[in-house]
């Protein structure tokens, strides 16, 4: 397997989290007390126990990068029926592209997780480097 770096994000309730997740696509691959791991082909998120975190002030974050963001949305549009509202938790928001940043959309999640989804063949593409 190749080496990797994979997001770790709280959640208040693993079954809650896993539902929520499950409606996007995305199946357990492992959880016990402590650590659940959600898989979308390669796609994968880790999650740790954190029941006292509050979504309103959350800033756990982290960036998925993927090269059809415009299909993975559509998708989530229709199967997921999460609001666009900015202010809503969760939400998921349109395309938006800050100056000087890559194309993306954001997802925040139940405990207030935000995920940018960043659009790959946008220039601002993180080189590979090695």
């Amino acid at each position: 397997m190749a080496d990797r770096i994979t997001a770790n994000l709280p959640a208040r309730d693993f079954a809650a989290t896993s539902a929520f997740y499950g409606a996007l696509g995305f199946a357990e691959t492992f959880r016990d007390e402590g650590w659940m791991i959600l898989r979308r082909g390669g796609l994968v998120l880790e999650f740790f126990p954190h029941p006292g975190v509050d979504p309103w002030s959350s800033w756990f974050s982290a960036c998925i990068r993927i090269d059809d963001p415009d299909a993975l949305l559509a998708e989530w549009r229709e199967t997921s029926g999460l609001p666009a509202d900015h202010k809503a938790i969760p939400r998921l928001t349109g395309f938006f592209k800050h100056a000087g940043a890559p194309r993306m959309f954001a997802l925040v999640d139940p405990d207030g997780s935000l995920l940018r989804v960043i659009d790959n063949r946008d220039a601002g593409e993180v080189p590979d480097v090695g």
